[in-house]
C-alpha cells in the first residue's frame, strides 16, 4: 500500500472541507431543517386557514363542502352582530394600546435615562416578574379584584362611591385586565429605543437653549417613535386575538370568542376560519404602517 493512499482523506473529511470553503452553503444546510419545519407548521396552517375560509359547511350533513364560496364573508358583512364584535374588539385593542403607551413611556424613560444601575435592575425585575406568573392565574386574580365585593369595590365603597355597576363583568374590566397583562410588552421595546438615543443629542439640545419639553418633542419622541410603534404591535395584536380574558372577566363577545365558539361548539370550521382572517387582515394593514415608521428596527 502506497504512502499516498495512507494519507488520503475520507469522504467525510472531504465533505467538511468542501463546506468549510463555502460559508453560504453551511448556512443553507443549517437552516434547511428549521426553515422547512417553520414553512410546514406556520405557512402550511395559514394556507389551510385561507382554504377553509372559502369553503362552506353543509347544514344537513355537517360536512365541509370544498367548493369556492364567499358565503362566510357575506355572512360577516350582512349580520350586524359580527360587525359590532369586530368594532368592539378593535376599539378595545386601540384603547389598550394607547393607555399602555402612556403608562409605559415614563417608566421606560426613567429606566433608560434616569435610574441608577441598581435601581434599573430592580425595575427590570418588577417589569419581568409578572411574565413568570401564569396567564390564567392573573386573569382569575383580576376577576376577583374587580368583582362585586372585591378589592376595587371595597376601596371605592370606603370612599362612599358605588361601583357595583361599573366593574364586575364589563368591557371596562376587560380593558383594565388587558392593560395590565400587556404592559411589559410595551415597556421593553420603548426602553430599548430610548437606551439607543445618544446622550450627546440631549446635551446638544440643552447647549442650544432648548427646554426639556422641546427636547422631548423634537428629539426624544421622534427617535423613540419606532420603538413605541413596535410595542404597539404586541399590545394591539395580542388584544385583537385574545378570547380568554373576555370570557373570564367580561360578558361581551370578541373576535376570539366567536372563532372559538364557531370551531369548538358549532363545528363550523369554515366560518371560524373566515372570521379569523379579519384580525389577520387588520394586522396586515397595521404592520405595513408600522414598517413605514421603522418599527421593525426596534424589535
Amino acid at each position: 500500500m502506497s504512502g499516498a493512499e495512507l494519507v488520503r482523506p475520507g469522504r467525510g473529511r472531504r465533505l467538511f472541507g468542501w463546506l468549510y470553503r463555502r460559508p453560504r452553503v453551511q448556512l443553507g444546510v443549517l437552516l434547511v431543517a428549521p426553515a422547512g419545519w417553520f414553512g410546514i407548521v406556520y405557512f402550511g396552517s395559514l394556507a389551510l386557514l385561507f382554504a377553509y375560509a372559502f369553503w362552506s359547511l353543509d347544514p344537513q350533513t355537517g360536512e365541509v363542502v370544498k367548493q369556492f364560496t364567499l358565503s362566510n364573508f357575506q355572512r360577516i358583512l350582512d349580520q350586524p352582530v359580527y360587525r359590532t364584535i369586530v368594532l368592539r374588539t378593535v376599539t378595545v385593542a386601540a384603547v389598550v394600546t394607547v393607555v399602555d403607551a402612556l403608562l409605559a413611556f415614563p417608566i421606560a424613560y426613567y429606566m433608560a435615562r434616569v435610574a441608577s444601575p441598581r435601581r434599573r435592575a430592580l425595575l427590570f425585575m418588577s417589569v419581568l416578574l409578572p411574565l413568570w406568573a401564569s396567564y390564567l392565574v392573573k386573569a382569575y386574580a383580576w376577576r376577583v379584584i374587580l368583582s362585586p365585593g372585591g378589592m376595587v369595590d371595597w376601596a371605592f365603597g370606603f370612599l362612599g362611591i358605588d361601583t357595583s355597576s361599573v366593574f364586575g363583568l364589563s368591557d371596562l374590566s376587560i380593558t383594565i385586565v388587558f392593560i395590565y397583562v400587556w404592559l411589559p410588552y410595551m415597556i421593553l421595546p420603548i426602553y430599548a429605543g430610548l437606551e439607543r438615543i445618544p446622550s450627546s443629542y440631549l446635551e446638544a439640545s440643552a447647549d442650544l437653549g432648548a427646554r426639556g419639553g422641546m427636547t422631548f418633542r423634537r428629539i426624544v419622541l421622534p427617535l423613540a417613535m419606532p420603538a413605541l410603534v413596535a410595542g404597539s404591535i404586541f399590545t394591539f395584536s395580542l388584544t385583537l386575538g385574545d378570547y380568554i380574558i373576555p370570557q373570564l372577566v367580561g360578558n361581551s363577545q370578541f373576535i376570539g370568542n366567536v372563532v372559538f365558539a364557531s370551531q369548538g361548539v358549532a363545528g363550523d370550521i369554515p366560518f371560524a376560519a373566515a372570521f379569523a382572517l379579519v384580525p389577520v387582515a387588520i394586522m396586515a394593514v397595521y404592520l405595513l404602517a408600522a414598517r413605514r415608521l421603522g418599527a421593525f428596527d426596534a424589535l
